[in-house]
Formats: structure tokens, C-alpha cells, sequence
């Protein structure tokens, strides 16, 4: 297992000469396409640090996009899936199945909401989850349509695109895109006109109407939300929202689909941030923070629901994978054992603590939101117009990095600074880590 030091090192500029080299080559052979938040080339990462090839030891507020919760060498995770390693990479479970598989779903029925029958099914990432929730709500229910809402991220798939709000970069020039997807509005509390006290009711007021008026609810087959929008810019619904669209979904034969893929797995103080206000999802769809850094994503959901597919309908080479398995249940232990949803929740009280005072001083900070360690602060050139401030944001990035520090941006308009850093993270480093951010806003 990798011990990395938990301190911060800049011996050299970031990106660093090694670093610099390395971008060099993969300009050449790796497609432009894909990006990067920052390009330091990693060597080791742990706990709350990611060392680069320069020996630079970089502040980790990003957990590689909410993913290594449990740190990026958890010992739990590389002890399991070693051990996996030693005995067989791969089967194919379609053809010969292996326990972990079975392992995994046994854990996901156990730690998911609600206490009816579940049953799962895994895939590799949280994308591909997504699609097979929609696969699996249009068997069950026979019918088509599906309903998202405005700001929502549900990925990269033409199925998956279609469903994502946002143009660039997911979905510019990409189309045409998969038909019968239908967007609603969410309850965005900070930029709702009538104020965040009345978002809840308008909002869902607002998106049942439409659902009934211009789909029909009869020809909805799902209902999509993640519980805290995540690429949208950590958008909480406002209270009373997801309720009353669960219900309207229940009333209606509507299979509700929780994504949980960026908001699971204790990130956000609970297990499952739909738990905040007693939801319980039909479907729950999972990935990112499922297995430590291995890739995993899992379907989860009602059992007659799941079992209403024939078999072969779902499935695929590589979904659930072994090695994966194995670091899932890694990781699982390790969320159990030290407790990471209580860690969560600490993080949040010392995140929103400080940046409430940074608030009071940076006109700048114009809503702090967010649960557990899935934290963000919405930024705007004029407090009473709520004018994204874009450059703003991502020159607090670029000074943030530059610093040590990494952290993500996000949000439809661009002005979002989005915080996911792994539960196990140090309170000094998260400490030192909102320093950094307050010097870098004391900058601008």
C-alpha cells in the first residue's frame, strides 16, 4: 500500500517540468477531445494528497470527481483487490459467475433505502447505470417517455446526453440525440424568482404540470434526478420538491429513479443523499465512489421492477468486473468501519463555517450550499442580479492550483466552485486547503 506524507510541497511550479514533458507526449497521441482540470501527471495519491511526477504534493479537494471517498490506496481496497488480482482478472459473469458479484449486490440491497425485496445489477460506469435504469423502467412500465430537469449531469451516451442539460462540452455538435426525453424544472432555491421559501411548492408545482399536460403522465416510464445535482453546479432541490415529485411518480406508475452516482456512498453525510428527506427511489443508480477508484457502477432497485427484463436484456463484457467487486467491498468495510458519513458531516461543518466568514468579506461568494463533503460556493459579479461571475471562478481555480490546491469547477453558467475531498482527509489539510482558497479570493 502507498504511504503518501499528508503535507503539502511545491518544489516546483505546477505543472512542473516533469509534468510538462509528460503533457508534451500526450498532446501527440491522445485525443484532444479529452481534457483535463489540471495537468500534473500523478505518481501517488492518499488520503487527503495527490503527489505528482515532480515530487509536487498537491491538497486533494476533488477526490477524481467524488470518487476516491475513502482515499486513492485505501488499504481495504488494495488488500481485496490484490487478493482478487492473485486468482482471476476476469470470467465474464454472463458466462461463468463469481461470488463478488453476488457479495456486492448482497451489500447494496443492505445499504440502500427502503427495506422492500431489492435486487442489483452491475455495470462500469455511471453513465452505462443510467441507460440500463431506463432500459429497465420502459420494460417494466411499457412506455417510453422519460422526464429530466434543467441543470441536470446523467452522461457521455447518446441516451445519456440526451438526458444531460448542458450543452458544452457534453452535447455540442454530438446529436441528433435519443427521442422521448422530456426536461422540467428544477427547484434551483438560489435563482427562483419568487425566492428560496417558495421553491419547493412552485417548483414541483410547476414541472407536475407540465409532466401532465405535455407528456401525459400514463406515458412516462421515469422520472431522473439526482437528489444534489452534481455537474449542475451542487444544486440542493429545495425542501419539499423531491417528495412531491416521489409521490406524483408513486400515484402515477411512474418508476422514480434516484442518480446517486456523484451524491453516494456517504459523500454527502448520509449513505445516499435521498435519504435527507425520506426518499425512497425505485431505482437508485450508483458508481463513482462505489469501488475506490476501480471502475464500477451498479443498477439497484424494486426487485419486481429489476426482474421485469428478460434474461440476457442486461449485462455486458466487463460489468462487474472481479477486481472491481473486490474493491467495492473494500471500500464498503472501510465507509462502515470509519465511519465516513460522520466524517462527512464534519467536513461540511467546518467547510460552511469558514466560507460563510470568507462570505462576509468577498462580495464575490454569492450562495454557499451543499451537504456532507459534496460542498460548493456559487460565484456572481453583482449580489443582487446573481450575474455569474465565470472568469471570476475560474481564475480562483487557476490561483488555487497554482497554490497547491486542487479543486473542480462546475455549474451550467461556469461559476460554480464545487469541493469533493476524500472523507479521510485531515482537518489540517482541509483547514489548509480553505486557507489556500481564502488567499486565492483575497487575490482576485
Amino acid at each position: 500500500m502507498t504511504t503518501v506524507p499528508q503535507e503539502r510541497r511545491l518544489v516546483t511550479p505546477v505543472p512542473g517540468p516533469k509534468s510538462r514533458e509528460l503533457q508534451a507526449r500526450r498532446t501527440s497521441v491522445v485525443a484532444g477531445g479529452v481534457g483535463s482540470v489540471l495537468p500534473v501527471f500523478a505518481a501517488r495519491a492518499d488520503g487527503g494528497i495527490l503527489e505528482d511526477v515532480d515530487g509536487n504534493r498537491l491538497i486533494d479537494f476533488g477526490s477524481g470527481i467524488a470518487v476516491t471517498s475513502v482515499g486513492a490506496s485505501a488499504e481495504a481496497v488494495v488488500r481485496r483487490a490484490s487478493a482478487q488480482l492473485a486468482d482471476f482478472t476476469h470470467t465474464c459473469f454472463m458466462v461463468t459467475p463469481y461470488e463478488g458479484y453476488v457479495e456486492v449486490c448482497e451489500r447494496l440491497a443492505e445499504l440502500t433505502p427502503g427495506d422492500h425485496a431489492k435486487k442489483s445489477a452491475l455495470f462500469n460506469s455511471g453513465a452505462e447505470a443510467v441507460e440500463n435504469a431506463v432500459k429497465i423502467a420502459r420494460s417494466y412500465t411499457k412506455r417510453q417517455a422519460v422526464v429530466v430537469f434543467d441543470h441536470g449531469y446523467h452522461g457521455r451516451t447518446n441516451l445519456t446526453m440526451a438526458l444531460t442539460s448542458k450543452n458544452m462540452p457534453y452535447k455540442n455538435g454530438f446529436g441528433p440525440f435519443a427521442p422521448e426525453i422530456y426536461r422540467v424544472p428544477v427547484a434551483y432555491g438560489y435563482r427562483w424568482p419568487t425566492g428560496p421559501e417558495n421553491c419547493g411548492a412552485e417548483a414541483s408545482a410547476q414541472a407536475i404540470d407540465q409532466i401532465s399536460k405535455q407528456i401525459g403522465a400514463g406515458n412516462v416510464a421515469a422520472i431522473i434526478i439526482e437528489p444534489v445535482l452534481g455537474e449542475g453546479g451542487f444544486i440542493e432541490p429545495a425542501k419539499g420538491f423531491l417528495p412531491a415529485l416521489a409521490k406524483f411518480a408513486k400515484d402515477n406508475g411512474i418508476v422514480f429513479v434516484a442518480d446517486e452516482i456523484q451524491s453516494g456512498f456517504c459523500r454527502t453525510g448520509q449513505w445516499f443523499a435521498c435519504e435527507d428527506e425520506g426518499i425512497v427511489p425505485d431505482l437508485i443508480t450508483t458508481a463513482k465512489g462505489i469501488a475506490g477508484g476501480l471502475p464500477l457502477a451498479a443498477v439497484t432497485g424494486r426487485a419486481e421492477i429489476m426482474d421485469s427484463v428478460h434474461a440476457g436484456g442486461l449485462g455486458g463484457t466487463y460489468g462487474g468486473n472481479p477486481v472491481a467487486c473486490a474493491a467495492a467491498l473494500g471500500s464498503i468495510e472501510t465507509m462502515r468501519e470509519l465511519d465516513l458519513a460522520g466524517k462527512a458531516k464534519r467536513i461540511e461543518t467546518v467547510m460552511k463555517d469558514r466560507l460563510a466568514a470568507m462570505a462576509e468579506k468577498h462580495e464575490l461568494i454569492g450562495d454557499i450550499r451543499g451537504r456532507g463533503a459534496m460542498i460548493a460556493v456559487e460565484l456572481v459579479k453583482d449580489r443582487g442580479t446573481k450575474e455569474p461571475a465565470a472568469e471570476a471562478t475560474a481564475a480562483l481555480a487557476k490561483a488555487c492550483h497554482a497554490a497547491g490546491l486542487l479543486v473542480l469547477t462546475c455549474g451550467t453558467y461556469g461559476n460554480v466552485l464545487r469541493f469533493l475531498p476524500p472523507l479521510v482527509i485531515g482537518e489540517d489539510l482541509l483547514n489548509e486547503g480553505l486557507d489556500i482558497i481564502e488567499e486565492a479570493l483575497a487575490g482576485l
